[in-house]
């Protein structure tokens, strides 16, 4: 029998992102505690760019957008603001935050690891690029290690595709 195999991957779901993005921009603009802040949520290239004219505002921003990402199913490792610290631009403070696609090397081999280590003996891990390639003779080892990664508290968000 031949061989059953899935990718990881770690790609940005840019549509519901941009939807997430623009429910976001529609309450800051319709909402009381943000009159007169100048703020603002934006894509600028692969990044959101949220501007307003306090930290607290910015952090504030940042919330609603979240709470928006987490509402469509977006994980929050998907954009990266780091420490979330606005840095100060002219009158305004400016926080941006680059998407994350792809799985970086690092992560790539951590998670190969914990497949050796914790998942079924007959899987095997192999890094291609930015994404894994798990195969195995029984498609219940594969569902295995797929509940095996989900519980895992990662630093990358994943999807497993092209399972066959």
């Amino acid at each position: 029998m031949a061989n059953s195999s899935f990718d990881i991957v770690s790609k940005v779901d840019r549509q519901e992102v941009d939807n997430a993005l623009n429910q976001a921009a529609k309450e800051v603009s319709q909402r009381y505690d943000f009159k007169g802040v100048g703020a603002s949520i934006a894509w600028s290239g692969d990044s959101v760019v949220i501007k307003a004219n306090t930290a607290e505002r910015v952090l504030a921003v940042v919330d609603v957008f979240e709470t928006k990402l987490i509402r469509r199913g977006v994980s929050l490792k998907q954009i990266d603001f780091g420490d979330k610290e606005p840095k100060p631009s002219g009158k305004e403070y400016i926080l941006s935050g680059p998407t994350k696609e792809g799985i970086d090397q690092e992560n790539a081999k951590k998670i190969a690891k914990i497949i050796r280590d914790e998942g079924p003996k007959g899987v095997k891990a192999q890094i291609q690029g930015d994404e894994l390639r798990v195969t195995s003779k029984s498609r219940d080892e594969l569902q295995a290690i797929i509940a095996l990664l989900k519980g895992k508290d990662l630093d990358v968000a994943l999807q497993f595709t092209n399972y066959r």
